[in-house]
């Protein structure tokens, strides 16, 4: 979910055929299902999870129990690692899958395991959330003075300071 200037939300995940299209791009799934609403709700919800354990990690608040609960059930409700196969036409080859109902758990262990290996490493002390209002990415500050995280956002912020200055400088000279 990106929030856009003028209170515009563009959502990757704001309905089942978008939310199949964002894990097809990501090749977590392989395009030959179509997920359920009931699929894109549970993808949405581990989304959520993990922005809200990133910003109480960026922001060093007290990590709730409940969301790291949530985030282990993603890892382990499918497994993520590939299967082996057989057919007379290809041989063997390892392909994950998984009926239509699991499709999604397996993306969320995926992604959650990504989220994961980021949580416990050294690396997750430079989390950080971008500063440019109202946008709510985080990245990683790898290296001093970075705030923002894209140029967007940083001419974003730079252009309000602008604009701040120069209405202020306004007021001042007409009273």
């Amino acid at each position: 979910m990106i929030h856009l200037p003028g209170g515009k939300i563009v959502d990757h995940l704001d309905s089942p055929e978008a939310t199949t299209a964002w894990l097809i791009e990501r090749d977590l799934v392989d395009g030959k299902e179509q997920l359920l609403s009931y699929c894109q709700s549970k993808l949405c919800g581990l989304r959520s999870d993990l922005q809200n354990i990133f910003l109480m990690q960026a922001t060093n608040q007290n990590i709730d129990q409940q969301v790291v609960d949530r985030i282990n059930k993603a890892l382990t409700v499918a497994p993520h690692i590939s299967l082996l196969h057989y057919s007379a036409d290809a041989g063997f080859y390892r392909a994950a899958e998984h009926p239509v109902t699991l499709l999604v758990e397996h993306a969320m262990s995926v992604i959650a395991e990504d989220a994961v290996t980021l949580l416990a490493s050294e690396e997750a002390e430079l989390l950080i959330q971008c500063e440019a209002e109202p946008c709510q990415r985080f990245m990683l500050r790898t290296h001093g003075r970075r705030q923002w995280c894209s140029t967007r956002c940083g001419d974003r912020v730079r252009a309000a300071r602008a604009y701040a200055r120069k209405r202020e400088n306004a007021l001042n000279s007409s009273t």
